[in-house]
């Protein structure tokens, strides 16, 4: 099947054509001609599957033909995602689709000044990729309006609610027209974001190219275990034994970014972040210069888990683990996409093991472990019990013990690496201001969404139900105490060394 089979116009088969696309993907092939036909739609893809474009050629076609112009301050298509990293990817993709239409698109989110935003809005825009946030600012100022609006899309919407938006949400639906074309897509589908489907979508079209909360095949999946107190070593000795090239790491908390950005600059290596505490610019900044190979290693929070397409990244790395197993899913997508093969690795100690079983619990399988010589775990990881009937088996590891006397493997020299502790403070929210790795129980004192309420509603009050409370994330421990957990041979050396170190004279002293 090409393209043109599916009754697109020339306008947008010439920039398909341009730009090297010649097959629909089977999500484009369900969900192009449902839009088209004006049906609302809830759509199910894992990432990378050509999910944006499976809406934004059908919704730039109908804006064409139906040939209106937007009035000053309109706008007449909407597209709500949760990050700007994805509001700008997702703009570039309506601009680059509709190159040879007469159409005006924009995108709007917090964190930028708002006045080049503004002076867009003004000449009336045919297509707005915005935050829940900004797009709020925007209308309270009286600056945009809805009478025109034909079209809305929900991309991730499930993040969305991580994000504690469904306060926000809820006001926007209730001040966007009734009849409407409502579009709704996301690579996991919880209960909550069927609850709003049935809500917002009128006798939707289901359309589902792949099982959900399922990583890509084409992504092979390694959990490596050790302690947590070696995780920053392990990473490095790895990327120098296996001579990764481009490598986009995750770590849970904005402080524990920058600290092993911090440990890989050190060592020389050329890295760079991308978090919520970052300005926009920025941001923006250091995934241009990782897209253009400037910095070999992008570390990121979970900001970075959606949006951002990166072409022929080979490897994700897991420095921890999400906290909310779905993300997991979003994480590795950023790699095997568009059907290229890739790799995902996962840095998993002790403390770590419920949420191991959580992700595969999700995903329906086992992810095989391995140990690296030098570098395995004194706390052991658990199991995390017996696979399910379709399950890949979890493998043991393959590196041959040493003989009993025998000399452990030596670890290889490396600087002691930078405590990583979870013991970020998160700031009090703000319309814009993202809140991408809030701690599980800020997010549980979200209200819940109430999708449809009216303006003036109970509850429906400005801010009402948004997860901005403060409080400091992550678990260290009491005045940055670490507790190691050894072997009793281990703790007898340590002790020994540490009795060795306090003589006058000793190793300890002479530093």
């Amino acid at each position: 099947m090409s393209f043109a089979s599916l009754d697109l116009i020339d306008g947008l088969l010439r920039t398909l054509e341009s730009i090297g696309y010649n097959t629909p993907t089977p999500i484009q092939k369900q969900a192009i001609p449902a839009i088209l036909a004006g049906r609302d739609l809830l759509g199910a893809a894992q990432t990378g599957t050509g999910k944006t474009a499976a809406f934004a050629l059908p919704l730039l076609q109908r804006l064409t033909m139906v040939g209106e112009q937007a009035a000053p301050n309109h706008v007449r298509c909407l597209v709500l995602v949760p990050t700007r990293e994805l509001a700008d990817q997702v703009y570039q993709s309506f601009h680059t689709y509709g190159f040879n239409l007469p159409l005006r698109s924009a995108v709007a989110y917090g964190g930028v000044p708002m006045e080049p935003q503004l002076a867009k809005l003004r000449k009336g825009l045919d297509v707005l990729v915005a935050t829940p946030g900004r797009l709020l600012d925007l209308h309270r100022k009286g600056e945009l309006e809805f009478g025109q609006l034909t079209a809305l899309v929900l991309d991730e919407a499930d993040r969305m609610l991580d994000l504690g938006f469904a306060a926000d949400l809820d006001l926007l639906f209730a001040v966007l027209p009734a009849q409407r074309q409502t579009l709704l897509f996301s690579a996991t589908m919880p209960d909550s974001i069927r609850a709003m489907a049935r809500q917002l979508l009128r006798d939707p079209l289901t359309v589902q190219a792949s099982a959900p909360n399922t990583a890509a095949r084409t992504v092979r999946q390694t959990v490596f275990t050790t302690d947590k107190r070696n995780k920053a070593e392990l990473f490095v000795h790895l990327l120098r034994k296996e001579g990764w090239g481009q490598v986009l790491v995750f770590v849970k908390t904005r402080k524990g970014v920058e600290q092993l950005v911090g440990l890989l600059q050190g060592e020389g290596i050329p890295a760079d972040s991308i978090h919520g505490d970052k300005p926009q610019l920025a941001r923006i900044k250091a995934l241009k210069r990782f897209k253009a190979s400037a910095v070999q290693i992008l570390v990121a929070t979970d900001v970075a888990a959606r949006g951002l397409d990166i072409e022929a990244l080979p490897l994700v790395v897991n420095f921890d683990l999400p906290t909310v197993a779905e993300d997991y899913v979003h994480r590795i997508g950023r790699t095997g996409r568009a059907g290229a093969e890739g790799e995902a690795i996962s840095l998993v100690c002790a403390d770590e093991v419920e949420l191991l079983r959580a992700i595969e619990k999700m995903t329906g399988a086992v992810l095989p472990r391995r140990e690296e010589a030098g570098f395995e775990a004194d706390h052991r990881v658990p199991s995390t019990g017996t696979p399910p009937a379709s399950a890949t088996p979890a493998t043991r590891p393959t590196a041959a013990k040493p003989a009993r006397g025998a000399a452990k493997p030596q670890r290889p020299a490396a600087k002691p690496p930078a405590q990583l502790r979870d013991d970020t403070p998160r700031p009090a929210g703000g319309f814009g201001a993202l809140k991408e790795d809030l701690p599980p129980k800020e997010k549980q004192r979200s209200r819940g969404p109430i999708y449809g309420a009216r303006a003036g509603s109970p509850g429906a009050g400005s801010g009402a139900g948004r997860s901005g409370n403060g409080g400091s994330g992550g678990t260290g421990g009491a005045g940055g105490k670490v507790v190691v957990t050894a072997t009793r041979g281990a703790k007898s050396a340590a002790r020994a060394a540490g009795r060795a170190a306090a003589k006058p004279g000793g190793r300890g002293n002479k530093r």
